[in-house]
């Protein structure tokens, strides 16, 4: 069985490993710098060749990219669901900050939460609250 595990790369992975920590609540976890590596260029030491974070309760790997620009998420959307209306509705407003919300978060027919925002860095993410089951 396989383990799925979101891997950013970014501008600053720094700075938005940051960000989603402190919007979903985490911690940052072992991170390597390009200047742990041997024969490193002077001028990429300081940057992050690999990070582990949990925000949310999910983990995610980031990293500076260094080879090609970090790209928008095109084609998929994170999706983050929530027990509660208030939990999903602060990790909304959370994600928003600096961002573009996509779909508002509003009740849904199915009665649940449901909003997308593409956040500051161009990751795109679903926000939800459990489906509410109808008993027939």
């Amino acid at each position: 069985m396989a383990k799925l595990t979101p891997y950013f790369y970014s501008e600053d992975a720094k700075t938005q490993a940051q960000f989603y920590v402190q919007a979903l609540g985490g911690e940052i976890g072992v991170q390597m710098t390009y200047g742990q590596a041997p024969g490193t260029d002077e001028a990429i030491k300081d940057k992050v060749m690999h990070m582990a974070f949990t925000a949310g309760g999910v983990n995610f790997f980031i990293a500076d990219t260094m080879h090609e620009p970090a790209g928008k998420s095109s084609g998929f959307d994170l999706s983050l669901e929530f027990k509660t209306d208030e939990e999903a509705q602060q990790a909304f407003a959370n994600l928003s900050e600096g961002g573009q919300v996509i779909m508002a978060l509003e009740k849904q027919f199915w009665g649940s939460l449901f909003g997308r925002i593409e956040d500051k860095f161009g990751i795109k993410w679903q926000v939800t609250t459990e489906a509410i089951v109808q008993q027939g």
